[in-house]
């Protein structure tokens, strides 16, 4: 059968004629298969699913009820463009009550359906032909996607252990530093777990002043911030000069598939990204905006929520220190990341970290995420589906003596 002409047709960003025809496979992907296979192969044994990456439990009541009220209201069936008022004016009073950021609701705050389309459509707000995005790796993907979708150029800063988990902007090479426009940065940082200082921030604010650099911040898990209050960019003198945060009802507050979150900040960047994404979408439905302000409104939930995951944090340190991993807590984020084993003592060598993450798998029904990006470590994320705590130590259990007569080689 003959190529049909769409096969040409494609355009360069997604692969050109030769999309469709990679035989790469995403490492996602091949966690997916190696589960399948896991659980073909060894069904008495359960899957220990340490790779999940999004909350293990629906909207608190309170916000589900808000939900059900709204949905049959006349007035939420028509098109929310841009946002509504009253989801603004919540995203602002949070801001205000947890960090004393104080934004104007209808010029500073901006809704987006989750974060992930934010990351998208704010390039295009920015990025030419040639132009750069600096961005932190190990990190979230999509702002360097769309990056080079619009022909734009990223540049990775990596995140290593001997920098504390921070990038060295210091480091960037001048003719990269004439072509940036964006910097995206990620604290507390997934997968690093790496929580930000003020000292970190203001340099990033001077940094972007210098070299005339748009800010973008992910604050998609700020309320997942252990032993310390959660800390904002947009607290530092200056950041709203430079930059925007952007926000994820998501985490701290369960609603995981609700896709709703907010962009806060430089009123210019924001109206900017308003225009374009008023070209892309037209709104998420009301009814969840309003859910979404009810929950911004108490702080109990995003509070019950980090409780939550530093408890099974340390229920997970504790286990995986037992195992030689050398691992601390982290200051936020609901990931454990840590240096990967060079092998089993008697057994197989790891290569790299996709490696050991097949073998968990394929050996132990124990599933982590690889990251290779700045040396080989392994992700573990503690959002494994456990209704109580009682449920929590048992899973614990579980995992250590599914890893009893394993010796790793580090």
């Amino acid at each position: 059968m003959s190529e049909s002409f769409i096969q040409k047709l494609f355009a360069e960003r997604i692969g050109g004629e030769n999309y469709g025809k990679s035989t790469a496979i995403y490492k996602f992907e091949k966690i997916k298969r190696a589960k399948r296979s896991a659980i073909l192969d060894f069904p008495d044994r359960p899957l220990i699913d340490f790779g999940i990456g999004e909350n293990d439990e629906m909207a608190p009541d309170s916000v589900r009820r808000v939900m059900c009220e709204e949905v049959n209201k006349l007035e939420n069936r028509g098109y929310a463009d841009n946002g509504i008022l009253e989801y603004q004016t919540a995203a602002a009073a949070f801001l205000k009550r947890n960090f004393g950021v104080v934004v104007d609701p209808t010029t500073q705050v901006i809704h987006s359906i989750g974060s992930k389309p934010a990351y998208a459509l704010l390039p295009a707000c920015f990025i030419n032909p040639g132009d750069v995005t600096l961005m932190t790796v190990p990190g979230y993907p999509v702002a360097g996607t769309w990056t080079k979708y619009l022909g734009g150029i990223v540049h990775p800063l990596p995140l290593l252990p001997e920098n504390d988990f921070f990038p060295d902007l210091d480091g960037i090479p001048a003719d990269i530093l004439a072509k940036a426009k964006v910097l995206v940065i990620n604290y507390p940082n997934a997968p690093t777990g790496k929580t930000a200082t003020r000292a970190f921030y203001e340099k990033v604010i001077a940094f972007a002043k210098q070299h005339h650099i748009v800010v973008v911040q992910d604050a998609a898990h700020m309320m997942f911030t252990h032993g310390a209050k959660p800390f904002s960019f947009l607290e530092v003198e200056g950041a709203m000069d430079v930059g925007v945060e952007v926000h994820s009802m998501s985490k701290g507050w369960h609603m995981i598939g609700w896709r709703l979150g907010f962009v806060a900040g430089n009123s210019l960047i924001v109206k900017a990204f308003g225009d374009v994404k008023d070209n892309s979408d037209s709104g998420q439905f009301k009814a969840i905006q309003k859910a979404a302000a009810a929950a911004l409104s108490d702080d109990n939930l995003w509070q019950a929520a980090q409780k939550k995951y530093q408890r099974r944090q340390e229920l997970l340190v504790t286990e995986l220190t037992k195992l030689g991993f050398s691992i601390q807590m982290p200051q936020g984020t609901y990931f454990l990341y840590s240096k990967c084993p060079k092998g089993i003592v008697g057994g197989p060598d790891f290569a790299n970290a996709e490696e050991a993450s097949q073998w968990f798998i394929r050996e132990k029904s124990v599933v982590t995420v690889p990251f290779d990006d700045a040396g080989p470590h392994l992700r573990f994320s503690v959002t494994y589906e456990a209704v109580t705590e009682s449920d929590e130590i048992a899973y614990m259990q579980r995992f250590a003596e599914r890893m009893s007569q394993t010796q790793f080689r580090f």
